[in-house]
């Protein structure tokens, strides 16, 4: 994997400028950089070297040095491609896939994007016209930022390279927090930084004299294709999935694999012929999934290398890996990410993942919902909704939060797979005066393109449109490039995700299981205790840290000083209500210690 900054403007001193911005996230590529400046732009690149490590130094120009190409990620079909564009008359002077991007766009323009298969957020600057375009791919595995500020513009793999040009003003974004509070992620397009945003999954972007103009090209629909049987449907699941690993395997160095003891990652070990597969876990073996992985592993006669963390690691990297996430991410599996990253960095220069199959298989276990409690359905909306305002000030409370979070409409209680605060709870906790919208104006627009799907598809859509792309896919993009490693991730493939997401509701929630059709090709190769285990997620003990005396006390005096943002007294009654049993408030209490640490991190260590 690698690393891209550029900028368009009249500095003096710009090759000093993109030099300084490209070593700031020289942990995405250590093995080599590149760099091109001219009157009008300067582009610098960090390069990790795995496909044609020695001819794919970074940019590389087409035949008449007329224009040039940087690229972050990976294009598993550039062979197919390559073969056509030297049909064309097009001459290539690599055999990486970059090249690929270069003379495709020379054929094809934007009409480029529709054909490529990869993971990828790529730039290509004409010499002559002064346009810089910019492409992030389809699902937002590989991220692309901007800053736009009158007539400055920068773009980056990561926005804390913006941080080393002198006329990037870094301000707090603070209207970002209340809706952090909520998803325990950045969302949408705006970040926490003034100014700077996400170029968003499926689009691309064209500056030229100084304008900028974005366009979508690319965003998933789902339908149900009903007339094949199930077993038509798991057997051509089985042959996608087979091609997609197969397509994630092509590399110039030895590939691994993480393994967890979900399925996902399991069929991903048993399927792709690695020699190593990488895991973490806790000394508290109740949170561990270390014993899973090293029995797969001995089954299917591969090396497991694993790593236990001590809560002490845990929260000794705990603000360095709040710097690497560029925002704060308040996601606790993400420390564990980093640290399995890290075991596979020391072996490997690239590792398959899991990332993807819930949101496209239908894996979360709160898909089964509309068919688990549908008889709760039946009883007419008006009352159920009256039930709700009677329950609401126990809502908390085992079984009255059944009632509470079925009194509202899916529309209106679900965001994802996190809900971390209500906007009225956010309320009584910020120390400022509140925003006028809320999360429902970020989601109403995903539930209007979404009015005809079923409840499990609602959620599947829209998990795919913040979930994956704001926790799942940011932290493993910024986890293992932290430790200089790239992550792919099989099930996140074009040609695999235009099927997969016409598979009807019926295969995917059946029999009491999740991610049913998945579950059954995956039964083919692994055995009953990995192909049915349930959804866990990644498991952190940090509901049972947080009431240990040294955490508490870490965590409380952080609280203390923190009435920029919040009112002390009452984020400390969460922590302390926690500590004392009342409540689990573990991930509130997390969400808010996030941002603290990462607002540290950025805006007062540096």
């Amino acid at each position: 994997m690698c690393g891209i900054v550029g900028f368009a403007d009249k500095s003096k001193d710009k090759k000093k400028i993109i030099k300084d911005m490209a070593d700031l996230i020289k942990h995405r590529g250590p093995d080599s950089d590149g760099y091109y400046v001219d009157d009008d732009v300067a582009l610098g690149f960090r390069r990790l070297s795995i496909i044609d490590l020695d001819g794919g130094t970074q940019p590389i120009y087409n035949e008449d040095k007329t224009k040039l190409v940087f690229l972050n990620g990976e294009i598993y079909n550039y062979k197919y491609l390559k073969e056509d564009l030297v049909a064309k008359g097009h001459k290539f002077t690599t055999e990486t896939d970059t090249e690929v991007l270069l003379h495709g766009y020379e054929e094809y323009h934007e009409g480029l994007l529709s054909m490529l298969r990869g993971m990828f957020a790529f730039i290509i600057y004409d010499l002559n016209t002064h346009e810089i375009f910019g492409a992030r791919d389809f699902y937002g595995i590989k991220p692309l930022y901007y800053y736009l500020d009158k007539k400055e513009f920068m773009f980056g793999s990561e926005i804390k390279s913006f941080l080393a040009h002198p006329n990037f003003k870094k301000e707090l974004n603070r209207d970002m927090l209340e809706d952090y509070l909520t998803f325990q992620y950045s969302v949408g397009e705006d970040t926490f930084f003034k100014n700077v945003y996400k170029l968003r999954p499926g689009h691309y972007f064209k500056y030229q004299d100084g304008k900028l103009k974005i366009k979508e090209y690319y965003s998933i629909k789902f339908e149900s294709d009903n007339k094949k049987t199930e077993e038509e449907w798991k057997q051509e699941l089985k042959e996608l999935l087979e091609d997609s690993i197969k397509a994630h395997k092509i590399a110039d160095v030895e590939v691994g694999s993480f393994l967890s003891s979900g399925v996902d990652s399991s069929f991903i070990a048993a399927s792709s012929d690695v020699d190593k597969t990488f895991t973490v876990g806790w000394d508290n073996k109740k949170y561990s999934e270390i014993d899973y992985a090293k029995e797969l592993s001995e089954m299917i006669n591969v090396q497991n290398i694993s790593k236990k963390i001590s809560k002490k690691e845990y929260f000794d990297h705990f603000a360095n890996i709040q710097y690497h996430m560029d925002e704060p991410l308040a996601d606790p599996s993400a420390i564990a990410l980093y640290f399995v990253a890290n075991i596979a960095s020391q072996n490997v220069k690239v590792a398959l993942s899991g990332e993807g199959s819930d949101e496209i298989f239908g894996g979360y276990n709160i898909y089964h919902e509309p068919y688990s409690v549908s008889w709760y359905y039946k009883i007419p909306y008006p009352l159920r909704r009256f039930l709700g305002i009677l329950v609401y000030p126990v809502r908390h409370h085992r079984g009255f939060n059944f009632i509470y979070r079925r009194s509202h409409k899916l529309e209106d209680r679900y965001v994802g797979n996190a809900f971390i605060f209500e906007p009225e709870e956010t309320k009584k906790l910020i120390s400022y005066e509140p925003k006028k919208t809320t999360y429902r104006d970020l989601t109403k627009k995903y539930y209007d393109k979404a009015k005809d799907y079923d409840d499990v598809t609602k959620m599947q859509y829209i998990d795919f449109n913040f979930w994956l792309i704001g926790d799942i896919l940011l932290k493993a993009d910024k986890m293992s490039m932290a430790n200089s490693l790239e992550v792919r991730v099989p099930f996140l493939d074009r040609i695999l995700i235009d099927t997969a997401r016409k598979i009807p509701t019926k295969y995917k929630i059946k029999d009491g299981k999740t991610k049913y059709l998945f579950r059954e090709v995956a039964h083919d190769i692994l055995p009953e205790k990995w192909s049915n285990k349930k959804k866990l997620g990644f498991p952190v003990p940090m509901r049972d840290w947080l009431k240990e005396e040294d955490t508490y006390n870490l965590v409380k005096t952080r609280f203390e000083n923190a009435s920029e943002f919040f009112k002390p007294s009452k984020i400390i009654k969460l922590l302390d209500d926690h500590k004392n049993g009342k409540r689990d408030n573990s991930r509130k209490i997390w969400t808010i210690y996030s941002f603290l640490v990462w607002y540290d991190e950025y805006f007062v260590k540096r």
